[in-house]
């Protein structure tokens, strides 16, 4: 009897939002950006003020409106998420512009001082025009990829600020899953509040090389953000308001991107390395710690930030795998036993016949994320190591199976702040 073993490669597919400033427009074609922004908003407006929540309705609405197809069918889809999905009792008047991808097209050539175009649609026929595309360097090759179809659009927005417009696009490509060997390192992360990413591999068993990202800085800029937007709204400030969300929003976003980049370039260090991820899917509807803390843990974008780190991961052909994160901050990773945390930062071992008597909590819970690769559910015998100490040699805090990737943007939104 002849056996033939197949290997079987698995993809994943990987959705990121593509940004480029449109180069300054001339006057007039500032003036149609303008008209199309202003009718767009009125039948979003409108659409949302008359309690529409099926596409039929939204249609019903915004027929008279001098848009694009793809402009109503993309109002006809997003109007009815709005209330049903995101709970919205108010609209912002800062919304972009959104396209369904049959209306995106855009042209290349190395002739131009800017070498994308983006052809701009327009209500009637033959009235779109193009406008030059000003991409994002490290972009360049997803940009070339739309092109050549190697990656599939979907909904597309045009965003007006104050200086320029910015274009974003979200593709979706797909890339191959990289595989897990039976060599593989694993290296668990503990996504925190106090300490805002604890990273540490396990090697043979032992923890090894403990990184430590500090989240003071996130932390000063969230409890900044909730207050100074509370004070505007107090003064019905409203422009003054979206300005300062946006500042600290990107912000955040800034230290997510950083965050997430080092992660990466830390399990790199490792061989074959694997990162271990907890499975947040659901952490807002368990929290009830309450008012005052799950303030604090609802405005932080904990699955942003694994989210990110999958990304990144996967570009650089790292395995990602989540886990349940039951009891990672409570459980020795030494002995298994539950303990106790006498600070933020110090696990406690109940057991006295461990060696362990105190170990930093967030390396703690990483060693025990890191351990849970194991699909048998066995636990690897964790000992003692002579380099314990985080690699940044930072002082030693952190809250604290297998899912199907949701690829899905998170985001804090302003409404957070006006509940």
């Amino acid at each position: 009897m002849c056996f033939v073993f197949v290997r079987i490669t698995v993809s994943s597919t990987v959705t990121k939002t593509l940004q480029a400033s449109l180069a300054p427009p001339t006057g007039h074609k500032e003036q149609r950006l303008q008209r199309t922004v202003a009718t767009y908003r009125c039948a979003l407006s409108e659409a949302f003020e008359s309690g529409a929540n099926t596409q039929t309705a939204v249609n019903d609405v915004v027929t008279p409106y001098t848009l694009t197809s793809y402009a109503k069918d993309a109002l006809k889809s997003y109007v009815p998420k709005l209330r049903r999905t995101y709970n919205a009792s108010e609209l912002g008047d800062d919304h972009p512009v959104r396209f369904t991808n049959r209306g995106f097209r855009i042209d290349h050539s190395e002739d131009r001082k800017h070498e994308f175009c983006w052809r701009v649609p327009q209500a009637g026929r033959n009235n779109a025009f193009w406008i030059p595309l000003r991409i994002n360097p490290a972009q360049e090759s997803l940009w070339a990829d739309l092109l050549d179809g190697q990656v599939s659009v979907g909904e597309f927005r045009l965003q007006e600020h104050r200086s320029n417009w910015v274009l974003h696009v979200a593709v979706k490509y797909e890339v191959i899953e990289p595989e897990v060997s039976d060599e593989s390192t694993p290296v668990g992360f503990d996504i925190g509040e106090s300490k805002l990413l604890t990273g540490c591999a396990c090697q043979n068993g032992t923890p090894t090389q403990p990184y430590i990202y500090d989240g003071g800085r996130a932390r000063q800029l969230r409890k900044e953000m909730f207050t100074t937007l509370r004070r505007l709204q107090k003064r019905d400030a409203e422009w003054r308001i979206q300005e300062r969300f946006d500042h600290y929003q990107n912000s955040l976003t800034d230290i997510v991107e950083k965050a997430s980049r080092q992660a990466v370039e830390y399990a790199q260090g490792f061989e074959n390395p694997v990162i271990v991820l907890e499975d947040l899917s659901y952490i807002r509807e368990h929290l009830n710690y309450g008012k005052w803390i799950n303030r604090r843990l609802h405005n932080w974008a904990f699955a942003r930030l694994s989210g990110r780190i999958e990304d990144k991961a996967l570009d650089a052909g790292i395995p990602v795998r989540f886990v349940n994160p039951a009891f990672t901050s409570k459980t020795c990773h030494a002995c298994g036993h539950i303990g106790s945390r006498s600070s933020q930062a110090a696990f406690q071992c109940q057991n006295p016949e461990c060696w362990v008597t105190e170990y930093q909590a967030d390396i703690n819970a990483a060693a025990n994320i890191a351990s849970r690769l194991n699909p048998w559910g066995e636990r690897c015998t964790l000992k003692p190591h002579a380099d314990d100490s985080p690699r940044d040699g930072s002082a030693c805090d952190s809250t604290t199976g297998h899912h199907e990737q949701s690829r899905k943007l998170r985001q804090t939104t302003l409404a957070t702040f006006q509940s």
